[in-house]
């Protein structure tokens, strides 16, 4: 495509190149001053590039901007909040990477089918069972969410196989959570695991699994306090696609 620019439109396009941060703030009649080039020689060149103008190309160079952290933005950054920051973009991106569609598509069709979601979850995992039962409440899904250790045990004796669970567990550990999900498996009741733990009696024992990552970086170790940002990340698309479905099912009827 290069070779289609003129010599002007090859001297704008290396200018551009080697100021491509300012450009996105530069108006059309600013650059045509700075790089001693007509307004008519950008629109030309844009067009070759395959923008449609000078507008379009900074909004793609904006877009590429917020897809990364821009860290020019804060001055004199002190380097241990730098490292907060890097450690919440790698547990959203890494998790991101790893979530299965299938298992998602699979996990939304065992909801659907259901006529009760019961969502069991402790701790600050509480926050997210929180959010997914007033989200699925709000699609008119019929939802329960339990997180009383005692009553967690109870309850899970208790399904029916029209039921799906929903555990939400970071570690995939505790006990009264396992203690559940094993009454789930005798009883043959659909199970649905969000956690970070590849390796964890909940994994083994629920029928479905969306695993998220976590970092090993923790700013409370003396507590067990980590992030639960995947697993909110996790939660946050399974309910946007539970929603999805339903919607498009609504529309071709």
């Amino acid at each position: 495509m290069d070779s289609k620019l003129s010599e002007t439109e090859a001297y704008l396009w290396k200018y551009i190149s080697a100021n491509i941060n300012d450009i996105p703030n530069l108006s059309i009649i600013k650059l045509s001053e700075l790089a001693n080039v007509s307004t008519s020689t950008i629109v030309r060149t844009m067009k070759k590039k395959g923008y449609e103008g000078f507008t379009a190309f900074k909004h793609h160079l904006k877009d590429e901007q917020n897809t990364s952290i821009n860290f020019s933005k804060v001055e004199k950054i002190d380097s241990e909040i730098k490292k907060s920051i890097i450690k919440n973009e790698q547990e959203v991106i890494r998790t991101l990477n790893m979530l299965n569609t299938g298992v998602i598509e699979d996990a939304i069709q065992k909801i659907k089918s259901s006529e009760r979601v019961l969502i069991f979850a402790r701790g600050f995992s509480e926050l997210i069972g929180e959010e997914m039962k007033i989200k699925f409440q709000l699609a008119n899904k019929y939802c329960e969410l339990h997180t009383d250790p005692n009553i967690i045990k109870i309850m899970s004796q208790y399904l029916k196989k029209s039921d799906i669970a929903i555990f939400v567990s970071l570690n995939g550990e505790t006990e009264e959570l396992v203690n559940a999900a094993e009454n789930c498996y005798k009883k043959e009741i659909g199970t649905i695991l969000i956690t970070t733990n590849t390796e964890s009696p909940l994994t083994d024992l629920c029928e479905l699994a969306l695993i998220g990552y976590k970092s090993e970086v923790s700013f409370f170790p003396e507590y067990e306090v980590r992030s639960r940002l995947p697993l909110s990340v996790i939660a946050r698309i399974l309910l946007d696609s539970y929603v999805i479905r339903m919607d498009t099912k609504k529309g071709s009827n």
